[in-house]
């Protein structure tokens, strides 16, 4: 019985996967095809890489997008990690409830009602203030900090909520000031949620395409605006070339913050073990 049951989970998990990525792989190796079209294969080549190097309408939107996407995340970080401290730190305040409805509401909103919604914000500070001077890379960013903000506000609360008090306690009984236990034990036992958030923000930033299409302006089309545009029009191969690139790029990014927090954990383990050890 145990047996069969390993059986079905182990195929319903390999299924699962395959369904997931053998599209991925698919677009990969097609990446490489000589032939214009994407669906069958004429031979190995890699003149759609060098094609789409010298794309300057790609790359121009590529390093947009880099530039927003690096903006947003820091910030989202900063303003996520001000929240989750505040959510998880102070549980009995003044408009508590009315923060945490604030900081979750970009999680479950429609992105055509945000996106909406802050154009329209947009127009009207335009108005008033005559600040943002139309749209572009100013409304992107803030459109994206806007919703990347709720994603890293869960992720740094959630590692707070289970983060051992005892240990600010202990310092601060010792006569370290609230800052300097922050910054010397609070913040490296959170950083690898921190780490974490930040990646997701980034990557929240680097393929939205519904919210960036309503702030956007003339002169500041993100890649997947150009993408888009593009693939209306029938799938080329050189979009095929930059999607390998990106999943690759993602790919190393993971595994990369993957060993890092996983080489931080083990780091923490034998302090606490070597700490326990001079206790006893």
């Amino acid at each position: 019985m145990i047996g069969r049951r390993s059986f079905l989970v182990t195929t319903m998990m390999a299924f699962g996967f395959a369904f997931l990525y053998i599209p991925i792989l698919s677009m990969m190796v097609f990446s490489f095809n000589e032939s214009r079209l994407v669906t069958v294969w004429a031979g190995f080549s890699t003149k759609w890489y060098v094609e789409l190097i010298h794309n300057d309408q790609i790359i121009n939107a590529a390093k947009l997008s880099l530039k927003i996407a690096a903006i947003n995340a820091t910030g989202a970080v900063i303003l996520g990690t001000l929240a989750g401290l505040a959510l998880t730190r102070f549980r009995r305040f003044k408009g508590r409830t009315l923060m945490t409805g604030m900081t979750t509401a970009p999680l479950v909103m429609p992105e055509v009602i945000t996106g909406l919604s802050l154009l329209m914000l947009f127009v009207a500070m335009e108005q008033i203030f005559g600040w943002p001077a139309g749209r572009g890379v100013t409304t992107i960013t803030i459109a994206h900090m806007t919703f990347s903000m709720a994603y890293v506000t869960v992720v740094i609360q959630s590692r707070l909520s289970t983060l051992d008090e005892s240990l600010e306690e202990a310092a601060l009984d010792l006569g370290a000031r609230p800052a300097k236990v922050f910054f010397l034990i609070t913040l490296p036992i959170i950083f690898p949620a921190i780490l974490a958030g930040w990646l997701l923000a980034f990557t929240l930033s680097w393929d939205d395409l519904v919210i960036t299409s309503f702030v956007s302006g003339p002169g500041s089309s993100t890649l997947p605006l150009v993408i888009f545009s593009k693939v209306r029009l029938g799938v080329s191969p050189d979009i095929n070339a930059l999607a390998t690139i990106m999943v690759s790029l993602v790919a190393i990014g993971i595994v990369t913050a993957g060993f890092y927090m996983q080489r931080q954990e083990k780091r923490r383990e034998r302090d606490i073990q070597a700490a326990l050890a001079i206790n006893q």
